[in-house]
């Protein structure tokens, strides 16, 4: 019943004391990204009882962004699962390792093609991972490290005919028994969740109604959820909320709203004609967009530099010095 739900004021500052006499925080967790420009413009990171959306065109980066969060936040004790419907869990687990490898060793870390290589070649003298990556530049310690955290870190291969926002909640209570931890949740991606009975729904119609239990979600589960959004086509202009799946309304639930862009593709014209380096230099970096924050300041754009090879991103980041265009400078 929805009464059961009905406090009044009294009784929430009574166990807000009783949190704070238990020495326990009676506000909102915050679960640290990682990405210390993102952090600090988000005042901390992400809250409990958030919904983040990550919206972008393929291929900008999105999975991996995500994914370098969970991993960051694993590999400084937390706890996280990753509701993939897009990739199974040997191709996570090749990111992981290059990712990993890239915080011990930089960019000259074992790439994410040799560690697949190694996943891939059927070599039976060699039937430990750790063996056949012996020789490459921290391939090892990054296996090592992975194993180190990994009790921590959930992966669920979700599918679309039965995983539904209702079975994530399990899940992640399952998590909570196993564990005595809330875990970071990530869901990619939103369109890909079953929704029942939603067979004459319309795609933005289903996209609306995922993201309202997936709030609804974040809220009882006292979690951060960080949802993957597909984009529709786009030509010639910068991407925006508008152009989420499932339009504008997928954004209303949501506490932050991220939006990916090709820096190449929305920076002014001027950088480009007059410096042909930075031009070059430009299609190596995104531009995380700010669209909504509503517990901080929003419209804020920052830029990260793709280390791809390496399956990540460069955590240290900034905010965007160039003016940037919706309307992409290439085309006339």
């Amino acid at each position: 019943m929805t009464t059961e739900r009905l406090q009044t004021v009294n009784s929430v500052l009574d166990e807000t004391d009783i949190r704070l006499e238990a020495g326990h925080a009676a506000g909102a967790k915050v679960w640290l990204s990682g990405f210390p420009v993102l952090d600090k413009t988000l005042a901390g990171g992400f809250r409990s009882g958030e919904l983040v959306l990550v919206g972008g065109g393929q291929g900008l980066g999105k999975t991996t962004f995500a994914l370098q969060v969970m991993r960051n936040l694993v590999a400084t004790g937390h706890t996280a699962v990753y509701f993939s419907f897009d990739h199974d869990n040997t191709t996570l687990i090749e990111r992981l390792i290059a990712m990993e490898a890239a915080e011990i060793a930089g960019l000259s870390g074992v790439s994410l093609k040799r560690v697949r290589e190694a996943f891939e070649t059927r070599q039976r003298n060699e039937p430990k991972l750790e063996t056949r990556l012996a020789g490459t530049e921290a391939g090892v310690e990054a296996v090592q490290e992975l194993r180190a955290y990994g009790r921590r870190l959930h992966l669920h291969r979700s599918k679309s005919s039965d995983t539904d926002v209702e079975a994530m909640k399990k899940v992640i209570e399952t998590i909570r028994e196993d564990t005595g931890q809330a875990p970071f949740v990530v869901v990619d991606s939103l369109q890909k969740v079953h929704l029942a009975g939603s067979g004459l729904l319309s795609e933005d119609d289903r996209a609306t109604l995922v993201v309202d239990e997936l709030k609804d979600l974040t809220l009882d589960a006292g979690v951060p959820i960080l949802a993957i959004v597909a984009a529709g086509p786009i030509s010639g202009r910068r991407m925006r909320v508008k152009d989420l799946r499932g339009s504008s309304n997928v954004a209303v639930p949501a506490d932050v709203v991220l939006i990916v862009n090709d820096k190449f593709d929305v920076v002014a014209r001027h950088h480009l004609v007059y410096n042909l380096a930075s031009a070059e230099r430009f299609k190596s970096w995104v531009i995380m967009s700010i669209e909504k924050n509503r517990n901080g300041i929003d419209k804020v754009d920052l830029e990260f530099e793709k280390e791809f090879a390496q399956g990540r991103f460069n955590p240290n980041g900034g905010r965007v010095e160039e003016e940037l265009l919706d309307d992409r400078i290439f085309v006339e």
